[in-house]
């Protein structure tokens, strides 16, 4: 995929994505979901196994188990793949379970934004693949794993790849009219059947206004965490889908 600039129209750190890939819906990316699966596994035991079916190390007793990929066609590899389970075990046993098997695969834990507590934990890792991260809760008598890993490699490949310490959008607009999006105090236009661009920003909540003749406007806040890239589509009913985390 190449990158150019725009003219006047938009700021230099707007950048337009060419079609080399074909890419989902002319240029757009696109998430898959696995499916929820209820599994009725042995409560009894206390030890937690790993299940060497799963993507992303996961542990053979649970409840509910799904994995989520973010992927660009023509791209074999997943973006970003993330493991969501509901485990009835406690806390502390499912974080030492993932510091284990993340770390057979050379997952290394990285100390920033650390959180450990009795009820919840965040733990940053660097993976073979990129950065990843480890989010636990507890709901009733089960803990819930919320578990990403992203390729590096493929956002670089997909030019979705935030600057450090920077966040990214992207503006999809495949719909049969133009539209608009307002953030930032910026507005950027994109006439129908156009490319995608992306925007750099800092860390931090915005507001956006996205905005297509015909439809009511749609407002919404977004929060962006360094390295995160997030797209904003308008769909080709000209409606505004939900935003999507590609990165």
């Amino acid at each position: 995929m190449r990158t150019v600039r725009l003219g006047a129209k938009a700021p230099a750190r707007w950048r337009a994505f060419g079609c080399g890939l074909a890419l989902l819906a002319g240029c757009m990316l696109a998430a898959t979901a696995g499916v929820w699966m209820p599994h009725l596994a042995t409560l009894v035991s206390p030890a937690l196994t790993p299940d060497p079916e799963a993507t992303l190390p996961a542990p053979t007793r649970y409840s509910f188990r799904g994995i989520h990929t973010t992927i660009i066609r023509g791209v074999e590899a997943p973006l970003r793949t993330t493991l969501e389970a509901t485990i009835p075990a406690e806390l502390s046993d499912v974080l030492a379970f993932y510091r284990t098997e993340l770390g057979k695969r050379g997952w290394q834990e990285t100390p920033d934004g650390r959180v450990v507590a009795a009820d919840h934990a965040r733990v940053a890792f660097v993976s073979p693949l990129g950065p990843g991260m480890l989010e636990l809760g507890r709901r009733n008598s089960s803990t819930i794993v919320n578990l990403v890993q992203r390729n590096r490699d493929v956002a670089i490949q997909g030019n979705v790849l935030p600057e450090p310490g920077q966040a990214m959008l992207v503006f999809s607009n495949i719909s049969e009219t133009d539209a608009a999006l307002t953030i930032n105090d910026r507005t950027i236009k994109r006439a129908a059947g156009t490319r995608a661009v992306s925007l750099d920003l800092p860390p931090g909540k915005y507001s956006y206004e996205l905005s297509v003749p015909g439809h009511p406007a749609t407002t919404h806040v977004l929060e962006f965490a360094a390295g995160d890239t997030w797209e904003l589509t308008v769909g080709r009913d000209g409606e505004a889908w939900s935003p999507l985390l590609l990165y």
